[in-house]
């Protein structure tokens, strides 16, 4: 059965560079939220704030995927439990794992988001000041924890493989 892994952080904590690692091992389908509200903002829509209007198409694109038998990676701030309910709730059956990344070393944090190259044109990457300042609830109910300043990406994509095969695992004996 086809699963979402939602990966949620503060920008910087290498959120994108693990999904892609892992979609290119898995052939699952990469959905980066920032390429989504990009496109909306370059497209012939006028909106100053998307509001949840990204996350609202990843979402429901996510359905249609895991229908098709799609894994999906979410890849996406997800900031506050309302965000996080949302992306359960498009799961739809379909084995869900909430991934909470964070970089727990604060200069390399701030040397990842001061120094990373933008590869999305048109998107505005945040400051660190910017970063700081983000509203970031607390997810103590993320079935995975990685810390990117203790793993190589190697070491989180193994570990998200692992549980990713548990989770098939465990729907295929109920």
């Amino acid at each position: 059965m086809a699963v979402l892994v939602c990966l949620s952080g503060l920008p910087g904590v290498g959120k994108s560079t693990i999904a892609r690692a892992l979609a290119e091992q898995t052939g699952a389908l990469h959905l980066r939220l920032d390429e989504m509200e990009v496109a909306m903002r370059q497209s012939h829509m006028k909106c100053d704030d998307l509001a949840d209007g990204g996350y609202a198409a990843a979402q429901a694109v996510t359905r249609s995927a895991l229908a098709q038998g799609f894994d999906v990676i979410a890849d996406c701030v997800n900031p506050i439990q309302l965000t996080r309910f949302a992306w359960q709730q498009a799961s739809q059956g379909h084995p869900h794992i909430d991934v909470m990344l964070s970089c727990s070393d604060v200069a390399l944090h701030r040397h990842r988001i001061e120094n990373r190259e933008n590869d999305i044109d048109g998107h505005c990457l945040p400051t660190w000041q910017a970063v700081q300042a983000r509203r970031f609830d607390p997810f103590p109910q993320a079935d995975i924890e990685l810390d990117t300043s203790q793993l190589t990406v190697a070491e989180a994509v193994q570990r998200l493989r692992a549980a990713t095969s548990a989770a098939n695992k465990e729907i295929s004996h109920v």
